[in-house]
């Protein structure tokens, strides 16, 4: 070692964070391991590294014991021998004595690289675990590097992160070199660094980019009370104000509808509904079944169930595609939901259970 490999270690201190001294006893148990290898595993030794020069020394250590105590000469010394080396020595101390290999220099270079490379790499791993686990749950611009089979593979930078087929948007088709946005879902430390899971299915990502578009839901005026989401198809959403001078739907819609068409545009067109929040249920669930109307509301408080009454010509509207209406409205509210039409409430039908949707 040299001077100019300790200045090296002091730049690596200053410009990656990684502690010298840490550093430094890295090297020195890494060399012991090697020492031990090389020259011999009985030894009980010591690996010095002269923190000024570089230098690097071997020393190995006995314990002083009587005669008749003694088992192991590489680990053990005499203390009539002891004596010889020095007066002062007693049983139980350790006498040291330094067996630095003559080229124990090439593998204490070769040793310390290795150690001092592994290092660079954990603190830079250290370095983007923290930097991506401050943005959980954000939202963040990267380009797909790859697609593989149901993987995609997010360039974000300083990694790549993955998307689950089940975190892709239905409809959505993904090619090399495209730039999109992605919601950060998780962030897991493994051995070989992080792991970056990203999503564009997550309702996360609608909650994002409103947050990015309008400016009184930054601000705190506008509030995402709720949001129910089929990626790639439909969302609902429920805002309120606590401003009572602000329509929160018209700061979500922007001008001329411009706030929510970026969004739409981001997420290929799905369609965005945009509700009034209100803590009273029944209120709450007229809203969230819009745009049918609702004749009626009847709520269970105590099991969170409402039946609710729809024109007979708006049942449809009502339940939705395939359900996908009442479907949302139940998650949105997180209430079960029985919907009727006037006919069927008037003549007491019980609603068929296809119409009967969980917000579970």
């Amino acid at each position: 070692m040299n001077h100019e490999f300790m200045e090296a270690l002091e730049e690596l201190e200053k410009d990656r964070g990684i502690d010298k001294a840490i550093l430094i006893d890295t090297i020195e148990q890494a060399l012991l391991t090697a020492y031990k290898k090389n020259f011999g595993a009985a030894q009980n030794v010591r690996v010095e590294f002269d923190k000024e020069g570089g230098d690097i020394k071997v020393f190995s250590q006995r314990v002083v014991v009587d005669e008749s105590d003694l088992y192991d000469t590489f680990l053990e010394i005499e203390l009539k021998d002891a004596l010889e080396i020095s007066p002062n020595y007693e049983l139980g101390d350790i006498i040291e004595h330094e067996v630095t290999p003559m080229d124990f220099g090439r593998i204490a270079a070769q040793t310390a690289k290795q150690v001092v490379v592994q290092r660079i790499r954990e603190a830079e791993r250290d370095i983007v675990y923290s930097e991506f686990m401050d943005k959980e749950n954000e939202i963040v611009t990267g380009e797909v590097a790859r697609v593989n089979k149901n993987l995609v593979y997010v360039n974000l930078g300083r990694i790549e992160a993955v998307m689950t087929q089940t975190e892709q948007m239905v409809g959505e088709h993904y090619k090399a070199g495209q730039k999109i946005k992605v919601y950060i879902l998780e962030v897991k430390k493994t051995n070989k660094g992080p792991q970056i899971v990203v999503s564009r299915s997550h309702p996360g990502l609608v909650k994002r980019l409103f947050e990015f578009e309008v400016p009184e839901i930054f601000e705190g005026i506008v509030q995402i009370k709720s949001i129910a989401r089929e990626a790639g198809s439909r969302t609902k959403m429920a805002v309120k104000s606590i401003d009572e001078k602000i329509d929160p739907i018209g700061a979500c819609v922007g001008p001329k509808g411009s706030r929510v068409k970026n969004i739409v545009n981001e997420l290929g067109d799905e369609k965005i509904d945009i509700i009034k929040y209100s803590d009273d249920p029944a209120e709450f669930i007229c809203a969230a079944l819009s745009p049918s109307k609702v004749v009626k509301v009847d709520v269970n408080e105590s099991e969170k169930a409402a039946s609710v009454v729809v024109p007979d010509y708006q049942l449809s509207l009502a339940i939705g595609k395939e359900g996908q209406n009442a479907r949302l409205a139940a998650k949105l509210t997180n209430w079960k939901i029985d919907i009727k039409s006037e006919s069927q409430a008037g003549q007491s039908v019980s609603v068929d259970e296809d119409l009967k949707l969980d917000a579970e």
